[in-house]
């Protein structure tokens, strides 16, 4: 009795094991099917990049959960499954664009562009003008061939698949015409019939007013790459170093016009050899970078001197109503940054704004925010300044409450002035935690597109660019311009090396101040 209790307790017990091991592995093995397709289906439509980070990230989940060895690792599966999907992807998918000429033009493989050229048609003889007629069987197309009336057979307009009509001489139209509404609605249907004139030339629907005979324009040889022009006779190849198909000479020489779609191709450096020997790229983006740099340096110094200040004085015991001004100093830093942005960039206005009235009725002036290159660099770093010091003030005052009393009243009792303390124990107490904090500022600043992109849209804009920029422009918005508004269309080639060279920048200041950090802290 006591071993049949034993046995059904052992039952009891491992059940509930068994099954949670069985709806595991269910998971895993249903996950992995799914992904699976996912994979195989993303490498036919030709996104490689995205088919491989798609098997990484499931190979690394099923052997995380799947596996003793590794399980008790499955709680920073999602950290490190986030750090590969948010930042070692887009930053190797991002280097490997720089190296193509990924752009608006270039954006199939050349197996898609070949398709599109070979399904391209022209029109092959004259045309000729048609009417669509409702009969009690269905409808019927009259055609006009010089003075002959010309009816096709009667069809109904349920047909999924190209057919063939018969077009034979009639003396007159019979059904009700139909208005240019209904062959716009039945267009698709109609462009699949295909009607055999008394001649035997096939004909085809070529607008929406008329038949013509229709051709395909290319036609693929035997090799796979080559296209001959059927209009025109021409042989088209290939062009590996731009991404186009391109018409070609008897000794195999490319000559004319390149042929679009694109296709993308390996252009090895490049991009990034464009950016420092076109001068109308090379100039603007130092430019760029300069101000770039300095307006990250000016916009933590003025919002660091400003909330120091503040935060000096809203924690000084004798101000009365210290807690409404605090309130007051905050709320720029509550109110949606975009909203603020928006309403300085009214206040700003040249013609209307409300701080050109007030300075042309005291001094007499009224600058051209926008239009001006320094003008406009001081606006942007005035707006960046009031939007910041909330954020650094908070910081001080958290950081001047954690400074003990005892030394302000030891350096008193010493005979030691404000300016001194604050000096001497203020700012080295306060330096050392504040110096990560202006570290990630920096970096903030150095990609504030927001700002930029809402206040200015990185205008006045300079001339003689090859690119677009602005003299307010930062790289983070100059690359975005390079890659949404370029003048040869969206280059991403271009802008994806540019992007590359400012992670290279900023991941450097960033080393250079830790390095620096470290030696202070040493």
């Amino acid at each position: 009795m006591q071993s049949v209790k034993g046995v059904v307790a052992t039952t009891a017990t491992t059940n509930p094991i068994s099954r949670a091991v069985f709806i595991k592995w269910a998971i895993l093995v249903l996950v992995g099917i799914v992904n699976g397709y996912v994979t195989i289906l993303m490498y036919s439509r030709g996104e490689l990049a995205f088919a491989l980070l798609t098997l990484v990230l499931t190979t690394l989940a099923l052997y995380v959960f799947g596996s003793k060895k590794t399980y008790a690792y499955r709680y920073i599966y999602p950290g490190v499954a986030g750090m590969i999907l948010f930042i070692l992807f887009p930053l190797v998918y991002t280097t490997s664009l720089a190296f193509t000429n990924y752009s608006a033009k270039n954006q199939l493989s050349i197996e898609r562009a070949q398709s599109v050229l070979i399904d391209r048609t022209f029109q092959r003889g004259e045309s000729y003008p048609f009417n669509l007629y409702k009969t009690q069987q269905g409808y019927r197309i009259f055609i006009t061939d010089g003075e002959q009336l010309l009816s096709s057979d009667d069809f109904t307009m349920d047909k999924t698949t190209e057919f063939n009509l018969m077009l034979n001489a009639v003396d007159q139209v019979v059904g009700e015409k139909q208005k240019i509404k209904a062959i716009i609605k039945n267009s698709a249907m109609l462009n699949l019939i295909y009607l055999a004139m008394p001649e035997g030339d096939n004909i085809r629907m070529s607008g929406l007013r008329k038949f013509a005979a229709v051709a395909p324009l290319y036609t693929m040889q035997s090799d796979g790459k080559t296209l001959i022009n059927n209009e025109t006779g021409e042989n088209l190849k290939p062009n590996m170093e731009v991404g186009f198909y391109q018409p070609i000479n008897d000794n195999g020489e490319f000559i004319g016009s390149t042929i679009s779609p694109g296709f993308v191709v390996n252009v090895s450096t490049a991009n990034f050899e464009r950016v420092w020997k076109d001068e109308g790229i090379k100039e603007p983006f130092i430019s760029i970078f300069i101000w770039t740099v300095a307006f990250s340096a000016l916009s933590v110094f003025l919002t660091l001197i400003i909330g120091l200040v503040l935060a000096s004085v809203v924690q000084w015991e004798e101000l009365k109503g210290r807690s409404v001004y605090r309130v007051l100093l905050i709320l720029p830093y509550a109110v949606p940054a975009f909203i603020s942005i928006l309403i300085f960039k009214g206040l700003f206005n040249q013609s209307f704004g409300e701080l050109n009235m007030v300075l042309e009725a005291i001094f007499g002036i009224s600058p051209s925010w926008f239009s001006d290159p320094v003008t406009a660099r001081t606006m942007v770093v005035i707006v960046n300044t009031w939007l910041g010091f909330p954020y650094m003030m908070i910081l001080c005052m958290g950081l001047l409450k954690a400074i003990p009393d005892d030394l302000y009243e030891s350096s008193a009792i010493d005979g030691a002035s404000v300016l001194k303390r604050f000096t001497r124990i203020t700012v080295p107490l306060m330096l050392k935690p504040l110096t990560p904090l202006l570290i990630a500022s920096f970096a903030f600043n150095f990609n504030n597109f927001v700002m930029i992109y809402l206040l200015t849209g990185g205008g006045p804009n300079m001339i003689g660019t090859s690119e677009p920029a602005g003299y307010t422009d930062l790289l983070v918005s100059y690359t975005y311009r390079i890659a949404f508004e370029g003048t040869g269309g969206q280059d991403f080639g271009l802008a994806s090396a540019i992007a590359t060279i400012i992670f290279l920048l900023v991941g450097g200041l960033s080393l250079l101040n830790l390095r620096f950090t470290k030696l202070d802290q040493d």
